[in-house]
């Protein structure tokens, strides 16, 4: 399915891994920031601070777009050999649902935003169409849903990150070092 066929590619491109770090930041960074917006008292301080958090969300949304995207078009390399059949499907599983919870944390946080009449304005500047009309009771069971899908995302990250240390200190191979920005990358 993927247009690179190089069977041989041992590293990440240089655009996936930068697409994979900047994800990696933005996502905590927002996880983190939404966090301590959501226990705010409400103000003017916290309208504000929910507006960085929506666009910055709908940022997160394109750049997800983008990097599965590249994904399609360029074959990851390989895992390696030693990994028996239940750890690649279950490395083949969690990619799929980073890429979907990349997808749809952001969708919800908008799908909410528009529930509860609230438009969300990329940078500040950019007014993007409401994806639903104005419904109270669908807005407070959309909150719901962005909260469950956001501890989802942070328990996959998790998990994420401990297979990658599990391969690096554990197994000793490359899954870790192959996606670092200092790795080398046979392709651009």
């Amino acid at each position: 399915m993927a247009a690179n066929t190089d069977v041989t590619v041992n590293s990440y491109t240089s655009t996936a891994k930068v697409l994979h770090w900047l994800m990696a930041v933005a996502i905590i960074c927002l996880f983190a920031f939404g966090f301590y917006v959501s226990n705010m008292a409400l103000s003017p301080q916290k309208l504000q601070f929910l507006s960085y958090h929506k666009w910055t969300g709908v940022t997160i949304f394109i750049l997800a777009l983008v990097r599965l995207t590249w994904r399609i078009m360029h074959r990851p390399p390989a895992l390696p050999a030693h990994m028996g059949k239940l750890e690649q499907l279950v490395a083949h599983a969690g990619h799929g649902l980073l890429y979907l919870l990349m997808l749809s944390v952001p969708l919800s946080g908008w799908l909410m935003s528009s529930a509860k009449g609230f438009q969300t304005v990329l940078f500040g500047v950019f007014p993007i169409p409401d994806l639903l009309s104005k419904d109270r009771e669908l807005g407070h069971l959309l909150l719901t849903v962005h909260l469950g899908l956001n501890l989802v995302l942070a328990a996959v990250v998790i998990g994420h990150v401990l297979a990658a240390l599990k391969h690096h200190f554990k197994d000793k191979d490359d899954v870790l070092a192959r996606m670092l920005p200092a790795g080398r990358s046979s392709r651009r």
